[in-house]
């Protein structure tokens, strides 16, 4: 079975920096491309960032452009997001994901995700 375990999420302040980790199992991992998404208490779910099989290319969500940074390893079978000068954007949950068709669209749809994993909290406020 495929199994995704994302770690990282803390209490943070903004300007922090942080490193969330997606532990994948059950599937060959560097097969496919990744991403991680995220929700909002009371909002629904987005995109923030995907990968390529290779990590030859990369998409970005306007809203987190240049600050965060995903990449994988795939000899680890990890999937890294690294977050850095975090605003005061309050709590989301953070999934990485598989992904069943590659897009560079912000407006890809969410059914192109696959299976998520069971999240990992991210606040950030001052």
């Amino acid at each position: 079975d495929v199994h995704l375990v994302e770690s990282g999420g803390a209490l943070a302040q903004p300007g922090e920096s942080l490193r969330l980790t997606c532990a994948a199992s059950g599937f060959t991992f560097g097969s496919g491309p990744m991403s991680w998404v995220r929700q909002a208490p009371g909002k629904g779910l987005e995109w923030v960032a995907r990968i390529s099989y290779n990590g030859g290319a990369t998409w970005y969500s306007d809203r987190v452009k240049v600050r965060f940074t995903i990449s994988r390893h795939n000899a680890k079978d990890t999937l890294y997001l690294d977050l850095s000068s975090l605003k005061a954007e309050g709590t989301a949950m953070y999934y990485c994901a598989k992904m069943r068709y590659w897009s560079f669209l912000e407006s890809a749809p969410l059914s192109y995700l696959g299976t998520r994993g069971q999240g990992t909290l991210d606040n950030v406020s001052s």
